[in-house]
């Protein structure tokens, strides 16, 4: 690679490669450039206009709020399920991954009843299964789901589980970190309680936030149930509206850089541009991975768009941490497996990633396996892990 393409050489940060945080634009930072007053009415103005687009994205304006909440993904997820989830509750989680554990894990430190569907790394949870599950047991109030399970790259089933969910006159809650703002969503069709997400994934801002999209009249009912002041989105979505302010010290900047960022995702066709452009490059970067000997974890009609996992290349050369680092010194950061029975390494599709990044990582990675002395990816899946194939 010559160091005109290489960023690391033109002293500029490498290219992010992971589910989020994400490289944004130039614009998208100077946005943060301001300070801003967390009461003052700009910044109200500000949370306002944050809210409604969130909602216009998920055609949900008539039936749902949004009610965002200071802190990384996993707080709006915690403050989703100790809201929504009343302490009689009882939670059927849907789980194929490092996200699905997370959130019964969640749910254990809520002292929240549980029931668990794991399908292990490979494999989604179908309809026909939490179909059986919820006709079985009346006791289970609530669903989970992750929409992409980003251990693996699964892009989840979530509208035939939504409406086996919605037969059973169930409550179904959607993780949906690393999906929404690529992948469609409309809660006119799709039926959920909540959808939860944050801001630097798929709409390319910065971290500070996360943000549920509730349903109003389920959220009404949540008066009490939270077993944290500053996690209790019933009280925070009442003092918004109340006052159009965050109940405690807001992240001013990250939201200003979050509307900006909204304004590019709309100039690139909204949800439909961000994905088309997401596909791109996950089909171009298969297509080379392999090219290079490498497989794929998944089968190819689960893989999501938003990220990737490759298996390890069967070499004893091979070494993760020697290969991560060699392939940032050519000026992108990838990110490291988080699966428990093979050796893995994911690359994302996301962020400000277009033709001629995906095909400069490709270059870095065939330097890479040779500067190592690894002819090439080769990986082969165990007989046990053949079911995806």
């Amino acid at each position: 690679m010559s160091d005109i393409k290489n960023p690391v050489a033109q002293g500029k940060p490498p290219y992010l490669l992971t589910p989020g945080p994400i490289t944004t634009t130039d614009t998208v930072k100077e946005a943060m450039l301001r300070d801003w007053g967390s009461w003052d009415g700009d910044f109200r103005a500000m949370t306002k206009q944050l809210c409604d687009q969130l909602l216009a994205v998920a055609n949900a304006s008539e039936t749902h709020v949004c009610v965002p909440v200071q802190g990384s993904g996993t707080f709006a997820v915690e403050a989703t399920l100790g809201t929504l989830i009343p302490k009689e509750g009882k939670v059927l989680v849907l789980m194929n991954g490092a996200y699905g554990q997370r959130l019964a894990k969640t749910l254990g430190y809520l002292q929240r009843a549980y029931v668990t569907l794991d399908k292990g790394d490979y494999l989604p949870p179908m309809p026909e299964e939490v179909d059986e599950i919820l006709a079985n047991d009346k006791t289970i109030t609530h669903v989970t789901v992750i929409h992409c399970e980003t251990s693996s790259g699964i892009l989840n089933p979530v509208p035939e589980i939504a409406e086996v969910v919605a037969r059973h006159g169930r409550s179904l809650i959607i993780d949906s970190m690393s999906a929404f703002g690529a992948i469609p969503v409309d809660a006119q069709q799709l039926p959920f309680d909540a959808i939860i997400s944050s801001a630097n994934k798929c709409f390319e801002g910065v971290p500070g936030f996360g943000f549920s999209i509730i349903r109003r009249s389920a959220l009404e009912q949540c008066e009490g149930n939270a077993h944290s002041l500053s996690l209790d989105l019933y009280d925070q979505w009442l003092y918004l509206e109340k006052t159009g302010q965050w109940r405690f010290t807001p992240p001013t900047h990250i939201v200003a850089a979050f509307l900006q960022a909204m304004v590019e995702h709309a100039a690139e066709g909204g949800v439909a541009g961000r994905l088309a452009r997401y596909q791109r490059n996950q089909q171009r970067l298969v297509a080379g991975m392999k090219d290079l000997g490498f497989r794929t974890l998944l089968n190819e009609k689960w893989l999501s768009p938003i990220i990737v996992t490759f298996l390890s290349p069967q070499n004893e050369r091979f070494d993760f941490t020697e290969f991560y680092d060699r392939i940032k010194a050519h000026g992108f950061v990838i990110y490291p497996g988080k699966l428990t029975v093979v050796d893995s390494f994911r690359l994302g599709c996301i962020g400000q990633l277009y033709d001629e990044q995906i095909d400069q990582v490709l270059v870095a990675i065939a330097a890479v396996l040779d500067e190592m002395g690894i002819e090439s990816g080769h990986a082969v899946l165990t007989e046990e892990n053949e079911v995806t194939a």
